[in-house]
């Protein structure tokens, strides 16, 4: 009990000065404030008492003989709303001091506040209102809530000097027996709100241990609901008043009931930086006509929470949250769901990438899990370049998901599918058949180097296509483990198909350049060394890290035929950040190397300038283009929008389906130019610049 009265008592910091620690009572009501007002001080009988009306707080008592002709008048603060209130009485020193929202009056103690009767204006007239919330704590700490009511009285109270006088019994309570003062009828002042809103921002800035995570997250969802209960409560000075200064912020906005409700918007401070600049919030009328009035009801709390931070909102998805902003709309007491007129919240941010679209979400918690979910029922998006606008139908936390958007329909997604799935197995058929004709074509030993390049080449080829063409179905089964293996063999697939694409950009280094021609000992054992090992040894890192990284990955689609939404389903790399650094990254530095290369076979052609070989030339470029992987970086212009980037890639998928059959159609153009002139083909030039016609004549 000692505990809870220094809380009461911490508004009256400066009563120490009056010589006295401990008030014989206190009473504190709440007052609405419905017009410019101010404390009226002045005589009355043997009694303290209390009297609200519309235009002033009137406080009584007897004053001292040479103060029986005045009385004091004080103004409160202009701001309309609900304002607590605390009187307290020290009877040593016949004190009495007003604490009124976050003013402090000492009754009598300002000279030029007494007015005399003779000075005094003519009073007007005055309507009672009664006082809510009403609690009365004696000097021995017991405590009691009193009936609402305008006018209450306190006997038994005498000021020295003075004789007792008998009260009237209607409004007057003597030395009963109250209850103890609970926790819920305490006042709640600002620095108790701040001291809740510094202990969460210290939590959330710490990170969440993946153990623990989501009992951390119903921890600090848990101290979110405390601290909206102490917003329902909290004395406040006018109309609205904001709290914090770092990761959440508390918006308490009050609403006076009317007979005609208006709407209620409400915008935050503009912000510069990051992905969300600010937000506005717009209530409808409705709102507030659908709220059961109760007669105790004086006003209506709408609280807004603008939270900077999506750790106690992550769901088992972890779905990213536009700016990592948060928005809870609530009015206190009150459950608000199935509006008439929509609830209008819209985020300000910066034009957001093409690839994605916002969706207006709501915070869904799960009674039966750890965590919640995020939920689109009763929302409606409406997007812009730079506002995100969500109209709902209740209140609740708020948000904007932040979805991946493709730009494939599904009409060509079903025609693209078609096309690679032919494509791989007629490429896998050609580069088995290539790989037999080359084997057996090897003579000699610059040829059998380059011929075995082409065919570790063709293998990589053959890999990639049956992979690809199982995955799909290896991620339509029950199992994990097997998608996991079949997307770890996918990556290996692609990873050997690149790296051999760069080692035939460097034998076509040694070819060009003449002083690399020399033999090395176990040259091709160290290329297979590192056409397969380094595949091998990246993909065992990335699985050896979190195995988690391989296994079913959803491609999103646009509309089916049927208006529904659909995704394919393969066994790959989950890990975009992996696929654009290992994946786009690698094939970027190959590209860039066999660019060049094939820029020096391009010198040498021209060069040479030989006439009557335009159209070998021609077949030579782009059969090393094949070979060098030059058509991959079409996948780059994918990257853009619209029909060029549709055209793209319908070219990149016809072109790298096909690649081994591509090789296979080259390879045997060439012989048959090696054979219709055999001449031609013994110069040194004609090895520099074909070096598999040369191989095959």
């Amino acid at each position: 009990m000692k505990v809870l009265l220094l809380l009461l008592l911490s508004p009256l910091q400066g009563v120490g000065a009056s010589g006295h620690k401990e008030e014989d009572f206190h009473f504190c009501g709440d007052r609405n404030q419905t017009q410019s007002s101010s404390v009226i001080y002045e005589h009355g009988p043997a009694t303290i008492s209390i009297e609200n009306t519309a235009q002033a707080l009137i406080i009584r008592r007897p004053f001292l003989p040479n103060r029986r002709n005045s009385y004091y008048k004080y103004s409160l603060p202009p701001t309309l709303g609900r304002y607590r209130f605390c009187v307290y009485w020290f009877k040593a020193n016949r004190t009495l001091r007003l604490v009124y929202g976050k003013q402090s009056i000492l009754l009598g103690g300002d000279p030029s506040s007494s007015i005399t009767k003779g000075q005094e204006s003519q009073k007007t007239e005055r309507t009672s209102m009664i006082i809510f919330n009403v609690s009365y704590i004696s000097k021995d700490g017991k405590n009691t809530s009193l009936d609402a009511r305008a006018e209450y009285f306190f006997p038994g109270l005498r000021p020295l000097g003075f004789g007792h006088e008998e009260a009237s019994s209607a409004n007057v309570f003597h030395s009963i027996s109250f209850p103890s003062a609970s926790p819920e009828s305490m006042p709640v002042w600002e620095q108790d709100v701040e001291d809740q809103l510094t202990a969460l921002d210290s939590l959330l800035a710490q990170p969440l241990a993946p153990a623990t995570g989501a009992t951390e997250q119903q921890t600090l969802r848990r101290k979110l609901g405390e601290l909206e209960k102490t917003l329902a409560k909290v004395e406040l000075e006018g109309q609205n008043q904001t709290f914090g200064k770092a990761t959440v912020h508390a918006t308490v906005l009050r609403v006076q009931p009317t007979q005609d409700p208006q709407h209620l918007a409400f915008a935050s401070q503009r912000e510069e930086g990051g992905e969300v600049h600010g937000f506005t919030v717009d209530l409808p009328s409705s709102l507030f006509m659908m709220v059961k009035e109760r007669e105790e009801v004086v006003e209506h709390r709408v609280l807004l929470m603008d939270i900077n931070n999506q750790t106690m909102f992550q769901d088992e998805n972890s779905s990213h949250i536009l700016g990592d902003r948060v928005v809870s709309i609530s009015l206190v007491d009150t459950v608000v769901a199935n509006l008439s007129d929509p609830v209008v919240l819209t985020f300000y941010h910066d034009q957001l990438p093409r690839n994605v679209t916002p969706l207006c979400v709501f915070w869904q918690e799960d009674i039966t899990a750890a965590s919640g979910s995020w939920d689109s029922y009763g929302c409606t998006t409406v997007t812009g370049s730079s506002q995100t606008e969500c109209r709902c139908n209740h209140l609740t936390y708020f948000a904007v998901l932040m979805v991946s958007s493709p730009e494939i329909t599904y009409v060509h997604r079903h025609y693209l599918s078609i096309i690679t799935y032919i494509g791989c197995l007629i490429s896998a058929l050609a580069s088995i058949c290539t790989i037999v004709f080359l084997y057996f074509r090897s003579k000699q030993r610059d040829q059998i180097t380059s011929m075995h390049i082409h065919m570790n080449l063709l293998g990589a080829i053959f890999l990639l296509d049956m992979t690809f063409l199982i995955s799909e179905h290896l991620a339509s089964s029950s199992s994990e483990a097997v998608c996991r293996a079949g997307g770890l063999f996918l990556h290996f697939s692609l990873l050997s198909c690149l790296t051999w694409m760069g080692i035939e950009g460097y034998n076509l280094y040694r070819l060009v350049i003449e002083v690399f021609n020399a033999y090395h000992d176990h040259f091709l054992l160290k290329l297979c060394l590192v056409g397969w090992g380094f595949p091998f040894l990246c993909v065992s890192l990335i699985f050896l890290a979190n195995w988690t990284n391989y296994g079913p990955f959803s491609v999103p689609v646009y509309e089916s035929i049927d208006g529904k939404s659909t995704s394919a389903t393969i066994c790959w790399i989950t890990s975009p950040l992996i696929h654009n650094i290992v994946n786009l990254g690698f094939f970027s530095l190959v590209f860039l190397f066999n660019s060049v290369m094939l820029g020096a076979m391009v010198r040498e052609i021209l060069r040479q300038n030989k006439k009557g070989h335009k159209l070998k030339h021609v077949l030579a470029l782009f059969g090393l283009s094949i070979l060098l992987g030059i058509p991959w970086a079409l996948i780059f212009f994918s990257f853009t929008s619209g029909v060029f980037c549709l055209v793209s890639l319908y070219i990149f998928t016809i072109i790298n389906s096909l690649q081994g059959f591509l090789i296979f159609l080259w390879y045997w153009t060439m012989v048959l130019q090696a054979r219709k002139s055999p001449d031609s083909q013994c110069s040194s030039d004609s090895v520099k610049l074909q070096p598999n016609s040369s191989h095959v004549g």
